[in-house]
């Protein structure tokens, strides 16, 4: 029973949940961003480079082979794939991934300065004891 309490415990720390949290936002985020490379920014860098499709770019190493049967069916030749190299669909995930990184950067830089204010701000000073209270009490008696 022990480690299940202790597995608990764990779970349910707010480290954990906020992590899980981030996780799933990341992810969402990432879609939201990958969306805007391909729909929005992709079409007008395609327009400004003369109408290009970065995605589609690509260095083909070798060419598809179409399957060749001879007159009675029999394969003569066995199909076999296009082999490129993708280079168009690397630039548009790094593209992403500067666009995520810059996103982060900035939100860390709030936050950093957001403690900055937090930790700049002067603490209240601390209210006197009570022994501290009756002793202000007995000199105010004592002045008038």
């Amino acid at each position: 029973m022990g480690f299940i309490k202790e597995f608990k415990e764990f779970a349910l720390k707010g480290n954990l949940v906020d992590m899980a949290i981030a996780f799933v936002m990341g992810g969402a985020f990432g879609k939201v961003v990958t969306a805007f490379v391909e729909k929005m920014f992709a079409p007008i860098t395609g327009l400004l480079m003369g109408g290009i499709d970065l995605n589609s770019k690509q260095f083909v190493l070798k060419k598809a082979v179409e399957e060749v049967k001879d007159a009675s069916g029999t394969v003569t030749t066995a199909a076999s794939p296009e082999l490129a190299i993708q280079w168009g669909a690397f630039i548009t995930a790094c593209i992403d991934f500067i666009i995520v990184a810059f996103v982060m950067f900035m939100i860390i830089k709030a936050m950093n300065a957001m403690k900055k204010k937090q930790e700049e701000a002067p603490a209240a000073p601390p209210e006197p004891s009570s022994t501290d209270k009756l002793l202000m009490e007995i000199r105010d008696s004592l002045k008038k």
